[in-house]
């Protein structure tokens, strides 16, 4: 039997171990056999050929010849009968490989293939008299040498490192990881699934931007050799899908990357995965109920159930949602009112006096996130909407028809983390270019998160925009959600690391 080695094992054991698998590689080419060969035709997943067959009893053999085709993941046995266990991205099966079946030489050639070797096999499936549905192994083929020993099967990846930079490995070893980025592909599909079905139309959006928009954030800047200018990674859509609003489109989506110029946490990756929506004759209350929709079906379609367990708890994801006004919610849970401390200094000293984090040199739109982040947002295990905030803190929200001091926005938590963010969305070209210029004293001020003026966005909104709800929801976070995975590094395949 083959001996395998975590990919962290000591640097002669592991190069030893390559050099007798390309040693075989070489033998194989020697004797005129590709250990690359182009395909396997005909092949089902180990999963369908299960289901197929569970009606065997024991010591039954069935009739049909399957042809499945894996990663050889152990073996048992030597001589003329072994046992190998063949995983492919839908399950497991046993193989049963016997010399009376193969012949000499063919059992010979299967034996000496090493754990992690692609392999496609060709029989009949029969279920043991011990009960384990098996594949009797009448043609076996070598699809593909896997020259480095996969990670060790009882250890396991242990090291978080190795885990995110070499992803593949921990996705051969382990299937729960598999299954969690399946999950995301589910949750992705069915959100497009929901946003078609209601009409939306996906559009696609420049990634390269000489303005950058719609959110407060750093970009990342490049630079366009042949037209000899700075250009930016988006940080959102915003902008651009504002313009297809104008234009008529009506009802638009895109689901994408974004790009933000930002620390790494448990919650932030520089590039991660949104999808924002905006809708003509909608308000943010009409985007509230599209989005408990669409997070209630991405979860059942993606995992069977609205409920999700997170770190221990039962989320329920089905509508409707807590609804909670920002203020009241901020005060509750600080004790500090926003709509008393409106200027930066008080504000501060308010947070300090209740024991909270409070930097100097922090504008007042930053210090009521971080007050945010700090006493209320941890406790939003369940869903909550937490509406209507402080104008300061949205440059593109509509304002309150009842109080110009605050906007029809809200946020969506869940897991004590936000998901989602909407508006009813600012058309009115003079009030916003009046937000434009507050951003650009929080930018002479310091803020280099601020949002930049945009003429060429002013002028289409001075075309006409009706009245519109929009939406960002975070696909990353959701994943995390619906997967019980604690940071956001265990939902994106290739997260970024330091050097």
């Amino acid at each position: 039997m083959s001996t395998t080695a975590d990919p962290a094992a000591p640097e002669g054991g592991l190069e030893a171990l390559i050099a007798e698998r390309r040693a075989k590689a070489r033998a194989l080419r020697d004797a005129g056999v590709d250990p690359f060969p182009h395909r396997f035709p005909g092949r089902s997943e180990i999963a369908t050929v299960r289901a197929a067959h569970e009606a065997l009893e024991s010591g039954e053999t069935g009739t049909e010849v399957v042809r499945i085709a894996g990663r050889l993941a152990a073996r048992r046995g030597q001589g003329k009968v072994a046992f190998l266990d063949l995983d492919d991205r839908s399950g497991r099966i046993q193989l049963w490989a016997s010399i009376d079946r193969l012949g000499e030489d063919a059992m010979a050639a299967l034996l000496d293939l090493d754990l992690g070797d692609i392999l496609g096999v060709a029989g009949p499936v029969t279920r043991t008299r011990r009960g384990e549905l098996s594949v009797a192994v009448d043609e076996a083929v070598l699809l593909a040498k896997s020259l480095r020993p996969p990670p060790d099967k009882h250890a396991g990846l242990k090291d978080p490192e190795t885990r995110f930079r070499q992803r593949y490995l921990e996705l051969m070893s382990d299937p729960d990881a598999r299954g969690a980025f399946i999950t995301r592909s589910r949750a992705i599909a069915s959100v497009r699934r929901f946003l078609d079905d209601r009409g939306f139309v996906e559009v696609e959006t420049p990634t390269l931007q000489p303005i950058y928009g719609g959110a407060a954030a750093r970009p990342f800047t490049t630079h366009h050799n042949a037209l000899d200018r700075d250009l930016y990674l988006r940080i959102a859509t915003e902008l651009y899908l504002k313009r297809c609003i104008v234009g008529g489109l009506e009802k638009v989506y895109e689901l994408g990357k974004d790009f933000r110029n930002e620390g790494v946490s448990h919650k932030h990756n520089p590039e991660f995965t949104m999808v924002e929506t905006y809708e003509a004759f909608a308000d943010y209350r009409a985007v509230m109920e599209m989005l408990e929709q669409m997070v209630s079906t991405a979860a059942r379609e993606a995992t069977g159930s609205t409920t999700v367990t997170w770190k221990g708890d039962e989320i329920e994801l089905a509508p409707p949602w807590r609804r909670l006004d920002f203020r009241e919610g901020l005060l509750q849970a600080s004790g500090v009112d926003v709509r008393v401390h409106t200027d930066e200094a008080g504000l501060r000293a308010a947070m300090r006096a209740a024991g909270l984090d409070a930097p100097d040199g922090i504008p007042w739109p930053k210090l009521v996130d971080g007050l945010l982040s700090q006493t209320l947002e941890p406790t939003l295990i369940q869903p909550t909407i937490l509406y209507d905030y402080p104008l300061e803190l949205s440059p593109f929200a509509k304002r309150h028809p009842d109080d110009p001091a605050i906007v029809e926005r809200f946020e969506a938590f869940a897991g004590g983390m936000e998901i989602g963010n909407a508006f009813t969305e600012l058309n009115d070209p003079d009030d916003q270019r009046e937000r434009f210029a507050m951003a650009a004293a929080d930018r002479a001020a310091g803020d280099d998160e601020a949002q930049p003026m945009d003429e060429e966005f002013l002028a289409a909104l001075e075309h006409g925009m009706p009245p519109t709800g929009g939406l960002g929801l975070g696909i990353d976070r959701l994943v995390m959600l619906l997967t019980d995975r604690h940071t956001i590094r265990e939902v994106i395949l290739f997260p970024a690391m330091r050097s």
